[in-house]
């Protein structure tokens, strides 16, 4: 299978790099046309401790990466399908990320909020979303990873930093106040005691 570097997304500085496998060569015969099922993705099989070594280990690498600009040790870390990537192509698909100080160090201590479950998607790979909740701003991450040598190594990432709570709309301006009306004035001279 011959991988192919597609990235999928690029806004708010999210960047998602993931390797799509071509399947197959060409046949010299036409295919007949069935309808094709894709295979429900399947919960994956991996405890929480595992889950939160996937995570960070992914998100700290892109974070060194990002503060060192020296992308080698996040391909090397990465799938045979991830490593087709250049260090100097991931340098490039980063580079807002980088120019902006993305700081991910704090994903070392929060614990991540999954919006998605690890799954085993039909490809055979493991796919889990979340972002970590902080303040002013929320980390989000996608991240794919390929079955290696019985290990979980990383074929797509996708990171993102968002609001980390919904903004309520600016409060109405309060209503000016009415007119005293002269009361005083509508009574007439005050009279004395005697």
């Amino acid at each position: 299978m011959v991988g192919a570097i597609q990235i999928v997304a690029r806004r708010f500085g999210a960047v998602l790099v993931v390797l799509m496998a071509a399947a197959g060569g060409a046949t010299a015969q036409p295919q007949q046309q069935q309808p094709q099922q894709q295979a429900a993705p399947k919960p994956a099989n991996i405890d929480r401790n595992g889950v939160l070594m996937l995570i960070r280990s992914a998100l700290l690498a892109l974070d060194q990466a990002n503060k060192t600009g020296n992308y080698t040790v996040l391909r090397d870390l990465g799938a045979p399908g991830f490593q087709v990537n250049t260090a100097a192509r991931l340098s490039e698909i980063f580079a807002s990320q980088r120019n902006d100080k993305l700081d991910l160090s704090g994903v070392a201590v929060i614990d991540p909020q999954l919006t998605m479950l690890p799954q085993i998607e039909a490809n055979g790979m493991m796919r889990m979303a979340g972002f970590f909740p902080s303040v002013p701003s929320q980390v989000n991450f996608d991240l794919l990873f390929a079955p290696v040598d019985g290990q979980w190594r990383l074929f797509g990432i996708g990171v993102n930093v968002g609001q980390s709570a919904p903004v309520a709309p600016a409060a109405p301006a309060p209503p000016a106040p009415a007119a005293a009306k002269p009361e005083a004035a509508k009574k007439g001279p005050a009279k004395d005691a005697k």
